[in-house]
């Protein structure tokens, strides 16, 4: 009741300030214009005395301003007094309108006093009127207008912000990307400061979000620059390869010893180098055999990375395990290639068997092989040798038989006495066949740059999914402190289930420490908002009723960084977090900004890239390209050193009394 009377008291001294403001403005018009009432006999004499003691004592009159500026004055205590109902509609668009117009009529009208004409009395009046009713509109609708409008972050923006890195964190290893944030309002300068990559790094985002452009490119540059070993997944031959062969053009004296740079490129055999994925030299253990068939076979086959360790699965994984194996062991691994692998096993199966059941160490191997054979299951037996040999026929090209039966390079990239950057080209058109060939590689790298001692080294594999990758999950785990950065690349958390399996896949989300997401959408942008977990944020409501208004402002956790804004991030703008050591704290590790790229300077280095040189010139003694004759040779010849192989050891087992009863019981 004590607040009700003193509002009610308030509203009396308002009313009472405006009338006596509007008293003055008719005192101004009394004064100023006296002639005009005069001449009609609308004076009268006592409130001539009175306005004259006004101005004698505080020089009202003085000037047309004074009594204005006074009117005004009080208007605008009074207004600013004045508790009005509020409205939506009243914007400060208008109030700055009326305000515009009452100042023009109200103060810029004098020169009408000084004509004569009665007509130029009677609009001085008629102006300043208006121009004070104009000014008082604007007053009440300052005092209606609804300051908090909750209207002005509808996408809650400003709660959603937060500060984020701003200072630049190098080392040997980093890889620091340049930032714009929106954070208080405004768009601030950042960083984004990978300070291990050893702990992996995983870049999401839908096609044409920005991640090879922004992030990946990136990756290569910034290593190349610190002397990293690499080996590069190029999914579109030759786009991440150029890059690579361009920028180690420029930065070789980065490293202590020169790298050289190899590409592996089925499509082309001219602009590739050759290397044996098997080669026997760095086979210790026939699980180095089998890690190669796993290899081939899953990605041959993805649908059978769910089913692993099924009998229809784990048999032709087995089998041709062993024939690699074989080949290693056969004259020293002379004919240890992945192509005479593919040969021998089309070979007919009863001549294969009986090669490989003449080994000791195989015989283990193929035991449940040699009980279908030997128990008359023929059925059972072909459809374990057909799981093998179908998959694999689609392999048998000369092209890639070329690339995978020479020895240019190894495989070790990272031996600090013979670095390499090794970038192996896909084609969108041939992945299904190139993948596996492609996966055997991967699994070789895998095995051979995990060690103590070596070169500091990058893995980057962009489209992840199109290759399955076995030991991917290992080799983030325990590659940290062997100096081995990862950085995958794919689109969505589900691509990477599809093709490596539920188990497999939430290994490798929940292993990295780096993760950057451009768009993503529906369980993928929910998982990132998850892990980015919940802020503080401010909560206003408001109620406006026929009196008054009243606001109430609460807090609550909300998600930093909502599933809503991850799936309408637009490109160029990523999420994600970054993992930071001991001594190179980062206190924000989460953001959300945009990537700045110089475009301009990309653009100019892109235009002065030169091409991947051709490494191979197929030419006879004429100057005639040749390379199909030479290609098709080498096929023709895998095809004979197979027949030869086993041509004679059939005849050695023959020759052989204590293996002559292999032959006799098929």
């Amino acid at each position: 009741m004590q607040g009700e009377d003193d509002l009610r008291g308030l509203a009396k001294i308002m009313a009472f300030m405006r009338a006596v403001s509007i008293l003055l403005v008719l005192m101004h018009f009394y004064w100023f214009c006296y002639g005009f009432f005069a001449k009609r006999g609308w004076t009268l004499e006592i409130i001539g005395k009175i306005l004259t003691n006004f101005n004698r004592t505080a020089g009202l009159f003085e000037h047309t301003l004074y009594t204005k500026i006074f009117a005004l004055v009080l208007l605008a205590l009074s207004c600013l007094g004045t508790k009005g109902v509020k409205n939506e509609k009243i914007t400060w668009g208008k109030i700055y309108t009326a305000l515009a117009i009452g100042f023009v009529l109200f103060f810029l009208n004098t020169p009408l006093l000084k004509l004569s004409a009665g007509i130029a009395t009677l609009l001085y009046i008629l102006t300043t009127g208006l121009g004070y009713i104009a000014l008082l509109m604007a007053g009440v609708w300052m005092s209606r207008l609804l300051r908090n409008n909750l209207m002005d972050d509808v996408f809650n923006n400003e709660n959603e912000s937060f500060q984020q890195e701003t200072r630049l964190i190098e080392n040997e290893y980093s890889v620091n990307l340049p930032t714009r944030f929106f954070y208080k309002g405004k768009w601030n300068n950042g960083w984004i400061n990978i300070v291990n990559p050893f702990r992996a790094s995983i870049v999401l985002g839908t096609p044409g979000s920005g991640k090879s452009y922004a992030i990946v490119n990136n990756y290569i540059k910034q290593h190349i620059e610190k002397g990293f070993a690499m080996y590069i997944y190029d999914f579109k031959f030759d786009d991440l390869s150029t890059i690579a062969y361009n920028h180690l053009l420029k930065h070789s004296d980065k490293y202590k010893v020169k790298p050289k740079f190899y590409v592996i490129n089925f499509d082309d055999p001219r602009r590739s180098h050759r290397c044996n994925p098997l080669n026997p030299k760095f086979m210790t253990d026939i699980s180095d055999a089998y890690e190669a068939s796993y290899t081939i076979m899953l990605n041959l086959n993805r649908t059978w990375i769910s089913k692993q360790g099924d009998f229809f699965v784990e048999s032709p994984i087995i089998l041709l395990a062993s024939i690699i194996w074989y080949l290693k062991i056969y004259e020293n691994g002379k004919y240890c290639t992945f192509p005479h692998a593919i040969e021998l096993l089309n070979k007919k199966y009863a001549d294969v068997f009986t090669i490989l059941t003449s080994y000791p160490e195989l015989e283990n191997y193929l035991s449940a092989f040699m009980d279908a054979w030997q128990g008359g299951a023929q059925d059972q037996l072909q459809g374990q040798i057909a799981s093998a040999k179908i998959p694999l026929s689609r392999m048998i090209s000369p092209q890639l038989y070329w690339v995978m039966t020479g020895d240019d390079f190894s495989l070790d990239i990272n031996n600090p006495q013979e670095p390499k950057i090794l970038c192996v080209g896909n084609n969108p058109d041939r992945q299904n066949i190139y993948s596996s060939a492609l996966g055997l590689y991967n699994s070789r790298i895998v095995k051979l740059i995990n060690k103590k001692g070596q070169l500091k080294s990058s893995v980057i594999i962009d489209e992840l999914p199109t290759i399955y990758f076995r030991g991917l999950d290992n080799l983030i785990a325990t590659a940290r402190s062997n100096k081995v950065a990862v950085c995958l690349g794919f689109q969505d958390y589900s691509q990477l289930t599809r093709d490596y399996g539920d188990k497999e896949s939430k290994v490798i989300q929940n292993t990295v420490g780096n993760i950057f997401s451009g768009q993503v959408v529906g369980e993928t942008a929910k998982n990132l908002s998850e892990r980015f977990g919940k802020v503080l944020q401010k909560r206003q409501s408001m109620t406006i009723n026929r009196n008054d208004k009243s606001t109430s402002i609460s807090t609550q956790m909300d998600s930093l960084i909502p599933a809503s804004k991850i799936s309408t991030l637009t490109q160029g703008m990523f999420v994600g977090s970054v993992s930071d050591n001991f001594d190179e704290r980062i206190e924000q590790k989460i953001f959300h900004a945009e990537i700045v790229v110089d475009n301009e300077m990309v653009s100019a280095e892109t235009k002065a890239y030169k091409k991947i040189p051709q490494i191979l010139f197929f030419t006879d003694e004429d100057g005639n390209d040749n390379m199909k004759q030479i290609v098709e040779a080498n096929y023709r010849q895998i095809k004979a050193d197979v027949v030869q192989i086993v041509e004679s050891e059939m005849e050695r087992i023959k020759n052989d009394p204590n293996l002559q009863h292999l032959i006799q019981e098929s």
